[in-house]
């Protein structure tokens, strides 16, 4: 059985339009014999080709690497996803991180990593030519100037985008992946991804379909979206194919995050947390469990929201408490921001730095450094591990499969 948010959080809509759609009949809600409540059973979900995977069965494979892959991760952040091609078997050969704090803490939990803190631009790539057999990374949106129907490299100077090309181009790996949000996809009415494509045509790389990766797929208790980039260089072409993960049947829940189960084997650690202040903590008393400022008293809703309790639009994240029983929403830099409040599903707080961590699927072993708000930052921004892991098996399929195939050739 699905509930009705698990069915809205597979399918990418909001549980009114499931309402609406159990109204017209396009898909009929069942009722639980002993609570009452809705779902929906598995069959129902056939209709919908992007599900295909909740009736694919079938074992995965064992992917290990058949021999030793070497990596260069840029804008490393807190290694989120340093982290999980580390445990699908790839080397890390480098990491550049600007970030200070960013840094110790890669270095603070990996004193064997060679951690290079600073500006991206100031880096010469060159000595591994040749050396690298994957370039990784999210660079950050920026848009550049649109200049005719195609944009070259040099076109591109001035955005990180462009130090993350020149890192391919000096290095030339056979395969990079970036990440990005999946807004990319739409930045600049689509001219920002289109002069990225150019770009990296440019350099002799074939783009893939971009590709939105929900984290809640792939054994992470949250609802966040990554759009994946990744490009082959061409003369690998037809050698091996690149498949995207395989999604996992079950969808964690925030329970699952802080409590002893299969995603953690004990209750989330103790650690350091921000707390609200007096005012806030009594308004956000009254709100329930998967909750939001709509179901505080109206006299507390216009006090709280002032203007914007006039304005349209449902501003689901303002004085939003989580729920156990469902993934949390997508965390962001800070966990007690007015537009993205996240709220502790039972106690009155905001989460903890272990609690962030955990939604993130770090180890409980890796220790963030740095001031508390960097903390947050730090672990907001990162690629969830778990997600990571199943994008570094994909990568060592791939490489597999291709160097399997240049021997054979050889």
């Amino acid at each position: 059985m699905y509930s009705v948010a698990q069915v809205a959080d597979m399918l990418g809509v909001s549980k009114e339009t499931l309402r609406r759609w159990d109204n017209s009949g396009k898909l009929r809600s069942l009722r639980h014999p002993i609570n009452n409540y809705r779902f929906y059973n598995k069959e129902q979900l056939r209709q919908f080709e992007t599900l295909d995977f909740i009736f694919n069965d079938s074992a995965r494979p064992d992917i290990k690497p058949d021999y030793v892959y070497k990596t260069i991760e840029l804008f490393a952040g807190a290694g989120g996803l340093a982290i999980g091609l580390e445990q699908a078997g790839l080397a890390t050969l480098l990491l550049n991180e600007v970030d200070k704090n960013a840094c110790a803490t890669l270095s603070t939990n990996r004193p064997h990593w060679q951690v290079i803190c600073g500006d991206i631009a100031l880096l010469d790539f060159t000595p591994f030519k040749n050396q690298v057999d994957v370039i990784t990374g999210g660079f950050p949106c920026q848009a550049f100037s649109y200049a005719g129907k195609k944009m070259g490299f040099d076109d591109a100077r001035g955005t990180l985008f462009y130090q993350f090309a020149r890192a391919v181009k000096e290095t030339n790996p056979k395969l990079f992946m970036a990440e990005n949000v999946r807004g990319l996809q739409s930045h600049d009415q689509g001219r920002t991804l289109t002069n990225i494509r150019s770009v990296i045509d440019e350099l002799g790389y074939a783009l893939l379909e971009p590709h939105v990766m929900k984290a809640l797929f792939y054994r992470v208790p949250q609802k966040r979206e990554r759009l994946l980039l990744v490009g082959i260089r061409k003369d690998l072409l037809g050698l091996a194919e690149f498949h995207w993960p395989r999604p996992y049947q079950k969808i964690y829940t925030l329970k699952d995050a802080l409590k002893a189960g299969n995603l953690f084997p004990c209750d989330v650690p103790f650690s350091e947390g921000q707390s609200y202040p007096s005012k806030k903590a009594a308004i956000m008393a009254q709100v329930p469990p998967g909750g939001y400022w709509r179901d505080l008293p109206e006299a507390v809703q216009k006090d709280y929201m002032m203007k914007s309790y006039y304005l349209g639009g449902g501003k689901t994240g303002m004085a939003r408490r989580m729920h156990w029983d469902e993934p949390c929403l997508t965390l962001t830099c800070a966990p007690a921001q007015k537009q993205t409040e996240r709220c502790h599903p039972e106690a009155t707080r905001p989460f903890t730095v272990r609690e962030y961590a955990r939604i993130q699927t770090f180890p409980d072993a890796w220790q963030f450094q740095g001031p508390l708000t960097s903390q947050y930052k730090q672990i907001g921004n990162a690629v969830p591990v778990n997600m990571a892991y199943e994008l570094g098996l994909s990568v060592v399929d791939f490489l597999n499969r291709l160097y399997a195939k240049t021997l054979v050739l050889q």
